[in-house]
């Protein structure tokens, strides 16, 4: 009985040893190896591989390869590598090619380093790359953009320097691309058609904001690319495209907006806008009023003059309005500064006469008459 019960768990395990490809093995081998141990608790998912015991695809998995993988429903490809956020610290080998029928790699929230391998363009079946919160340095591999699978790019917040890769549109199958809190560089590529979600806020890229980078993009509804260092006067193709809803410009250096009113023979789906914090110059721009789903509106602390526009006042749909920090004078929009006022924001810091101090949208109090009179060479006009 004990010679039968002892073949049975031999052939278990011989079986078991035989079912991952050997080359997904290799790869998870290697990529183990490149974490330093000390940064391996016991009681992570890294710390469950054990390729001396066990198959990484072997089933059940009670005491090793317990999380961090996924495999194929034939246990033989590895499909998902999703570490635990456990601060596992290393490299990332360029022995993860290997992993070739991978459609997920999340090393979210840990403290891996170095460069992104140029290799990963093998992994030609991902659809999911993130790399969040690590220290990744260099610049996003040019390969990248030979992974016409990926669906989403997440590898925001690390120290990911250069310029983006000209060929991004390659990515006909991205829908979201976060590389928000690096260090990037220079101007924004020609994006990939089918991009909804664009996030590259707190980098440093820079120059004017470009018609070209987003004529393909005719899916994209949320564009975030706050606190660069863009310039110029924005378009009014921008605020025109065709499914944009969110837009975050704030923290940058623009002078100027150009916004022309939406055609009312299509849809137009803008919600947000967010300029504030840049060194826009000329009159609130009165078209934003027509868009009709426009809800909230922030210009403040630019170099607005000239009146709040009534064409404000008669919005149904704006719902918050910032315009506070600017230049702006004459008397504020009654609908603006009453006690049961349904538009929350401010209008404060601004050259406005008559805003009652009881009014929350009046707060913080108008600039200083001298102050205001020196921007406008003279007394501020009604």
């Amino acid at each position: 009985m004990t010679c039968l019960l002892l073949l049975l768990l031999l052939l278990l395990f011989s079986s078991a040893d035989s079912l991952t490809s050997p080359s997904d093995v290799s790869a998870l081998k290697a990529f183990k190896a490149t974490v330093k141990p000390n940064s391996i608790p016991p009681w992570s998912c890294l710390a469950s591989w054990d390729f001396t015991v066990s198959d990484p695809c072997a089933s059940p998995r009670r005491t090793h390869f317990t999380c961090g993988i996924t495999c194929s429903s034939d246990s033989t490809r590895v499909t998902q590598l999703t570490l635990d956020p456990a601060g596992y610290t290393g490299r990332l080998t360029p022995l993860i090619s290997g992993l070739t029928e991978l459609l997920t790699l999340d090393l979210a929230e840990n403290n891996f380093y170095g460069l992104i391998p140029s290799s990963i363009s093998s992994l030609t079946s991902l659809k999911t790359l993130i790399l969040r919160s690590n220290s990744f340095s260099g610049s996003l591999p040019d390969s990248v953009t030979r992974l016409n699978s990926l669906e989403s790019i997440d590898i925001s917040h690390n120290s990911l320097t250069g310029p983006l890769p000209k060929t991004m549109n390659s990515l006909s199958n991205l829908r979201q691309l976060d590389l928000s809190y690096n260090k990037l560089t220079g101007a924004i590529p020609k994006l990939p058609k089918n991009l909804i979600d664009l996030a590259l806020k707190a980098n440093t890229l820079s120059g004017p904001i470009s018609k070209d980078s987003f004529t393909e993009s005719t899916q994209l509804e949320i564009v975030e690319i706050a606190e660069n260092s863009f310039t110029g006067t924005l378009g009014a193709w921008f605020f025109l495209l065709e499914s944009i809803q969110q837009v975050d410009l704030a923290n940058n250096t623009l002078t100027g907006i150009e916004v022309l009113p939406p055609n009312l023979a299509g849809e137009n789906n803008l919600v947000a806008v967010e300029l504030g914090f840049n060194q826009i110059r000329g009159n609130a721009p009165a078209s934003f009023a027509a868009y009709p789903r426009l809800s909230s509106l922030s210009m403040r602390y630019n170099v607005l003059h000239g009146v709040i526009p009534s064409e404000y006042e008669r919005s149904k749909t704006l719902r918050r309005l910032y315009l506070d920090g600017n230049f702006l004078t004459g008397k504020p929009p009654a609908r603006f500064v009453r006690t049961d006022a349904e538009v929350m924001g401010s209008l404060g810091n601004n050259c406005l006469q008559g805003c009652p101090g009881k009014a929350k949208m009046c707060a913080p109090s108008q600039k200083p008459f001298y102050i205001c009179k020196q921007a406008y060479g003279g007394k501020p006009k009604s």
